[in-house]
């Protein structure tokens, strides 16, 4: 009895003492640490350029005022700092907490900072709030807007000309403040409730990357806008069914496929009489979309891009701002599409030249076209891509750009003269994988982050040309530990030969302790549409970690990237897909599939499964549908059953017009085969979805229940896309994805 009591009480002693020596994380991740706790979270940099010889500034916790920021100004090349806003010079009269910094902006000799702060959420991001401006001279904190109500601001921007001219857009139109007399004038006017100046519907802000609606001209006595009316456009009704007793109606104008689009149109408004010029731009202004427009280096004329509908001809025009007359300077065309999203427009030799992007001779090329058009000089040659322009520094005659010209998986830095000779690769050699950079103005220094799919983030402080490191700004030391006392999956980039001259990029994250001898379900991580890339070499985050972690419960999870994604590979890599959008894509995926499974004879071609987002849930119905006896199980979040029921500029830029090609809609969609269903399936949906209606869900659920099909459903109450608002949503979502994955794709012998 003694001897039992003794061991007892000597019990807690030793788990006590084994707690103490216990590793604060164990050797398998979990939904909680991921998703809930967040403790593998990875940390970046942030920052802003200023002018050239400023150096750059960031937000920083405040020493004096509690939970607060003040703004520093650093030095990149002492690293000597210097606080230039205290947050205690940002609290309101009346008030006894500074203002929350979601952004700011100095005027050129920093004498005065525009501070964006109570911001609210515009479709994607948050673009609408209130603006304060700080005089830093004599310490005034003054909000701007008069009478407005909270929140109602967006895109507030100094004058280039004079620092106490501000405007920015309140409800739909544009004003003009004058920070000296407090006079608020409206310099546009909305004939009816359907028209937007100086800021966009949904579908160019989604589609073109188009929020920030009007441009200062640079002497700072006019702003060009473009106005949008969205009269004609058809109404989407979403319901609200959980603020209260009754469901609320949401409605916004939202073109689907086929249908009408906004009218739109740049103008000129002149702040001396506020009388606004509109550009004569030639073409339906329906069925046209003046995709870029900026002040063509002057204060007289504008340049502009006009797209067509089907967004294969682009003609850049310089607009006379005074008359509205227009002249095409330049004409781009392209038998499938074009992106003006990866585009660079700069004006060089003292506005002689421009810069374009094209792709029009097989490769995305960077051009150097006179002013009048009359020539078009390439400054880039090869079989390769140019994935993102950074800079041009006329001072050293360098264009930097992100390039892989070996590897459609990764990305480097790249110079080249402005006369086409001298590429080279600025990256050093043996960092393999994904590198970002914030260029400064002066072309002398650059924030340069570096990850690949084992390794978070690092960001340095580089010189450039030299690429010589300055100092560490954020190793993420902290995260590297976790991560080294985790089981670590096995990675690998790899290639699959899947047809005559045929390879497509894939990745694999394959258990720690992996036995070849064994069987491994494989899990097919999916996106395959035309707007991005899964096998790219980089730091995945939270999702990335989930793969990991299946990895671990011994999944073998995999990305394949087939024909028609935005991979480096080539114009006709990437534009393979014209007008069959979900009928090539699915077919490469499938072939892939096949081959890894005749190449690794540890995989189960009993247990197939695949999963994705948004166009990834699209392919996963794809995937199910058409190729029934490969793919056993699918997870399909906010997909696109039906292309006829996605907007006017994404789905008719890859598809075409649907009366011009209704077959190819019809084959497209995934819909149609819906019928072929044999395996398990869980659907996915934000009910209040604005981008992908929830409406495609209720018609596809439709018509599996038509055919006898089961399946299993989550529709997430007043979610959008992203499928992240609400309390508990994120882990919720990964518990049920995950319960699913076990039950309708287990591991095991």
């Amino acid at each position: 009895m003694h001897r039992c009591l003794l061991s007892t009480l000597l019990l807690p002693l030793i788990i006590l003492a084994a707690d103490k020596k216990k590793p604060e994380f164990g050797p398998l991740l979990s939904l909680e640490q991921i998703y809930e706790k967040n403790e593998f979270n990875s940390k970046g940099y942030s920052m802003k350029w200023l002018n050239p010889g400023q150096g750059y500034v960031r937000a920083e916790k405040s020493k004096e005022t509690k939970d607060a920021q003040d703004i520093v100004q650093y030095n990149p090349a002492t690293g000597r700092k210097n606080i230039l806003v205290m947050a205690k010079t940002l609290i309101p009269k009346g008030e006894k907490k500074p203002l929350k910094l979601n952004s700011y902006t100095f005027t050129e000799d920093l004498s005065k900072v525009l501070i964006f702060t109570n911001t609210r959420r515009v479709w994607r991001r948050n673009t609408r709030g209130d603006y304060w401006v700080l005089n830093r001279d004599n310490g005034q904190l003054k909000k701007l807007g008069g009478d407005a109500e909270e929140s109602t601001l967006m895109f507030a921007k100094f004058s280039p000309a004079n620092s106490n001219h501000v405007a920015y857009v309140r409800e739909k139109n544009i004003y003009v403040e004058d920070l000296g007399s407090g006079q608020i004038r409206v310099l546009t006017n909305r004939e009816s409730d359907t028209v937007i100046n100086g800021t966009f519907d949904w579908v160019y802000e989604e589609e073109l990357g188009l929020r920030d609606g009007y441009r200062w001209s640079p002497d700072g006595k006019a702003i060009a806008y473009w106005q949008l009316d969205e009269e004609g456009v058809p109404e989407m009704n979403m319901l609200n069914n959980v603020s209260g007793y009754y469901p609320k109606l949401i409605t916004f104008r939202y073109p689907k496929t086929g249908e009408t689009n906004a009218i739109g149109r740049v103008g000129v408004v002149q702040l001396e009489d506020g009388q606004t010029t509109w550009m004569k731009v030639p073409g339906d202004p329906r069925n046209h979309y003046i995709a870029r427009m900026d002040w063509a280096d002057n204060s007289s004329q504008l340049l502009l891009q006009q797209l067509n509908r089907l967004q294969n001809q682009n003609k850049v025009m310089l607009a006379e701002v005074r008359s509205g007359k227009v002249k095409t300077a330049y004409t781009d065309e392209d038998q499938a599409w074009i992106e003006v999203r990866f585009g660079f427009t700069q004006w060089i030799e003292k506005g002689k030249q421009f810069t374009y992007v094209s792709e029009r001779e097989g490769w995305r090329q960077l051009y150097f076209v006179s002013r009048e058009g009359r020539k078009a000089r390439k400054v880039t040659e090869g079989k390769y891509d140019i994935i993102r322009v950074l800079k041009l520094d006329e001072v050293s005659q360098l264009l930097y750009f992100i390039a892989s010209p070996d590897n459609a998986t990764e990305r480097y830095l790249y110079q080249i003269g402005l006369d086409g000779e001298g590429l080279k690769r600025v990256t050093p050699l043996g960092q393999n994988g994904s590198h970002s950079y914030s260029i400064s103005p002066d072309a002398k220094w650059a924030f340069h982050t570096f990850s690949n799919l084992d390794s978070p983030p690092v960001t340095n402080l580089i010189e450039l040309p030299s690429h010589k490191t300055v100092r560490v700004m954020e190793e993420n030391q902290v995260l590297r530990e976790k991560l080294s006392k985790l089981k670590r999956p096995q990675t690998e980039f790899f290639r699959i030969k899947i047809a005559k001259n045929l390879e497509v990029d894939a990745y694999a994250i394959l258990p720690p302790d992996l036995d070849s001898k064994k069987k491994y379900p494989l899990l097919i991580y999916v996106y395959g549409e035309p707007a991005g890339q899964t096998t790219v070499n980089s730091w995945r985050g939270s999702g990335g970690l989930w793969h990991w972690m299946l990895a671990q419960q011994g999944y073998v999870v995999m990305s394949i990237d087939n024909r028609g994604t935005t991979a480096p590979r080539g114009n006709a890599w990437r534009k393979s897909i014209y007008r069959q959008v979900g009928i090539l894509a699915s077919k490469d995926q499938a072939a892939a599939v096949k081959q890894v499974l005749k190449d690794r004879p540890y995989l189960d071609a009993e247990r197939v499964g695949v999963w994705g987002w948004s166009g990834g849930g699209s392919m996963t119905l794809n995937a199910l549908f058409r190729y029934p006896d490969l793919y056993r199980m699918g997870i399909s979040i906010a997909p696109v059953p039906n292309q006829r029921l996605y907007d006017t500029i994404y789905q008719e830029r890859y598809m075409g017009i649907p009366k011009d090609n209704e077959e190819g809609y019809k084959k497209g969609s995934p819909i149609t085969f819906a019928k072929n269903l044999k395996g398990k399936l869980l659907l996915v949906h934000g009910t209040t979805d604005d981008n992908v209606h929830y409406q495609g869900m209720a018609k596809l659920i439709d018509e599996l229940v038509a055919n006898k099909k089961q399946f299993e459903m989550l529709a997430y109450p007043n979610r959008s896309h992203s499928v992240r608002e609400g309390r508990n949503t994120t882990i919720h979502l990964r518990t049920a994805m995950t319960d699913f994955l076990r039950r309708a794709l287990p591991v095991g012998p």
